[in-house]
């Protein structure tokens, strides 16, 4: 029996095996290769034109929003946050101070305590607690200035407690009282008022903050609008020489719109950012110059009153002099009360900022020549004169101070209106840009793709 055996097809062994399909490509490279044929043709070129102009002009358009409303809110946080916390921070360490002042006036007189003196410090002390309620309103919860703030609304009520009993243990005509007031200082001038600086120095921060985020040119808007103009006018020149037309209405309306938006967007900024300038360096400049000097006298008067509570109790060695450490401290409180308020004369700019800060300095000039003759008589014993001549109601230092005090409040009250009018200015002067630009730049790019749109109908 032969076996079976199989058949071979010739040639079948020599035919090559079928060859792999090529590699797909992927979505990006098939995409490169559309676009690289359809710039073979003047419409896919048109068609890459018109959607990189679009594309140009409505990135200058999202870009100089996005940067506008950034400076827009921050020239509003200028002008209704941050600068009204940092002067509502000042009246906090004002009235504090002032509460103080008022506590020793009160003090010194005893018995004879008026019910003006009393008053006095009342609202001051109300007025601390209703700032420190607003400025608790508006910071950040866990910031460091909400930790002040808490510092502050824990240590008010432990003063009045030490004020108060004072007062009854001098009506009592107990000398522990004077131990208490002096204690009950000593808490505002080593913890009270060096919070109310802290904060009134983290709130001056911010808005220094504020000021840096507002003024710098939105350079990249510029550079976009300078570049989608410049791709504008590129793309006309060429569709002049290709044509021999002047002008194509789609691009002449994405060229104007564009132009307006840039031009928008360079003045506006340019003088908002001379207003919001102009509102700090005569504004808040003087406002912060103003706001030391009048801290200043507020705690010389301090210092004066307790210089008669003390009566020698408390001194300190300058040199090899052995002086009281309150009429000590008093003198250089003068001292910075005098360079402030000839800082802030430099910086007044017109009559009606430089005229109470003149008379201020008379006030001082005065306040001192009085508080000599005051010191002169308890040098020599003459406890009595040297109280009425800093607490009585003719001829005393009281008057100069409440002079230095109520000038300043003139002083303060004009340069706050002069900020306000700038940076009010500044901040008008963005009224509507972003929303302006967001809208003309869409206009600009439907303009310029309709433009285009009409160039290829005359390739159908």
């Amino acid at each position: 029996m032969v076996p079976h055996q199989a058949t071979v097809r010739p040639g079948a062994a020599d035919r090559p095996a079928a060859a792999a399909p090529p590699p797909r490509a992927t979505a990006f490279v098939e995409g490169v290769d559309k676009l690289r044929t359809a710039a073979t043709t003047e419409p896919g070129r048109l068609r890459i034109l018109g959607a990189l102009l679009a594309v140009l002009v409505v990135a200058f358009g999202a870009v100089t929003a996005w940067q506008m409303t950034d400076r827009t809110a921050a020239a509003d946080d200028v002008l209704h946050k941050s600068q009204p916390l940092t002067s509502a921070a000042a009246d906090i360490y004002r009235s504090l101070a002032d509460a103080n002042t008022a506590a020793s006036s009160g003090f010194l007189a005893g018995g004879q305590e008026t019910a003006a003196s009393r008053e006095r410090y009342e609202q001051d002390i109300d007025t601390a607690a209703a700032g420190l309620v607003k400025a608790a309103g508006s910071s950040d919860p866990g910031s460091p200035a909400a930790a002040t703030i808490t510092k502050l609304n824990i240590l008010l009520p432990e003063y009045k407690g030490l004020v108060e009993r004072a007062r009854t243990y001098n009506r009592q005509g107990f000398p522990v009282g004077g131990a208490y007031l002096r204690y009950a200082n000593e808490k505002m001038q080593g913890e009270m008022l060096p919070a109310a600086q802290d904060l009134y120095t983290k709130e001056n921060r911010r808005l220094g903050d504020d000021y840096a985020r507002a003024t710098p040119y939105p350079w990249a808007a510029i550079a976009l609008g300078v570049l989608a103009l410049a791709a504008l006018g590129w793309v006309q020149h060429r569709n002049y020489r290709r044509t021999n037309r002047v002008l194509n209405h789609g691009l002449v309306a994405g060229t104007a719109t564009a132009a307006v938006v840039l031009l928008w967007l360079v003045v506006g900024h340019s003088v908002a950012r001379a207003q919001l300038n102009a509102s700090y360096d005569h504004g808040v400049r003087s406002l912060n110059v103003l706001h030391d000097a009048r801290i200043a006298s507020l705690k010389a008067r301090g210092n004066e009153n307790l210089t008669l509570v003390a009566r020698g109790a408390e001194t300190i060695k300058v040199g090899d002099t052995v002086v009281d450490v309150y009429d000590h401290d008093f003198t250089e409180d003068m001292t910075a009360l005098g360079k402030g308020l000839a800082l802030a004369r430099t910086l007044a700019d017109d009559h009606k900022g430089a005229e109470p800060v003149t008379s201020a300095v008379a006030n001082m000039t005065e306040w001192k020549k009085r508080h000599a003759a005051a010191r002169e008589q308890d040098e020599n014993g003459n406890y009595q004169q040297a109280l009425d001549r800093v607490i009585g109601d003719k001829g005393a230092t009281g008057e100069c101070f409440d002079s230095v005090d109520a000038n300043l409040a003139r002083a303060l009250d004009h340069e706050q209106s002069e900020f306000r009018q700038a940076a009010g200015d500044g901040l008008g002067a963005l009224t509507g840009l972003p929303l302006g630009a967001a809208v003309l730049a869409v206009l600009g790019a439907a303009g310029a793709v309709l433009g285009i749109g009409r160039r290829l109908s005359e390739y159908r």
